[in-house]
């Protein structure tokens, strides 16, 4: 299987500052991945398939199939540049891949939003925590660090 190295812009790690201590971390869930991919496969196969029956296909099987094979080609592709972002919850700040650093007294919300956490800052900034195994308590433990 392939692997994607990390680029050099947004493949680093956003260092702690002098007496920052870690708090929590928020790796990708590999479970939770796979299962995002299947869902939007067999999602994305039904309405493939839906849209050759109603153009008349002889084949209307081929819809699902052609979706199953090109999400999990994807997904494989994809899989290891995924799972190796980790954001990571420290005593002032959220910080993620990319560089990105948001310091706690920004943090507007988290919530769960499918299998990731949508977290909003007080400028409107989205960023998403992907694959989580369990988003709540992640959406949770984000919103229990800015008291």
């Amino acid at each position: 299987m392939a692997r994607i190295e990390p680029d050099s812009i947004l493949g680093h790690a956003t260092p702690l500052q002098e007496g920052e201590r870690l708090v929590a971390e928020f790796p990708a869930d590999r479970q939770a991945y796979w299962r995002g991919h299947l869902i939007l496969a067999v999602v994305l196969g039904v309405a493939a398939g839906l849209v050759l029956l109603w153009q008349g296909s002889a084949w209307p099987v081929m819809g699902p199939v052609g979706a199953v094979i090109a999400i999990g080609a994807r997904a494989a592709f994809l899989a290891s540049e995924a799972l190796a972002e980790v954001w990571l919850l420290t005593d002032r700040r959220l910080l993620g891949p990319g560089g990105r650093a948001i310091p706690l007294a920004r943090l507007h919300s988290a919530r769960p939003f499918l299998g990731a956490v949508q977290i909003t800052t007080t400028t409107g900034e989205r960023h998403l925590i992907k694959y989580q195994a369990d988003p709540a308590a992640a959406a949770n433990r984000l919103t229990g660090s800015r008291r």
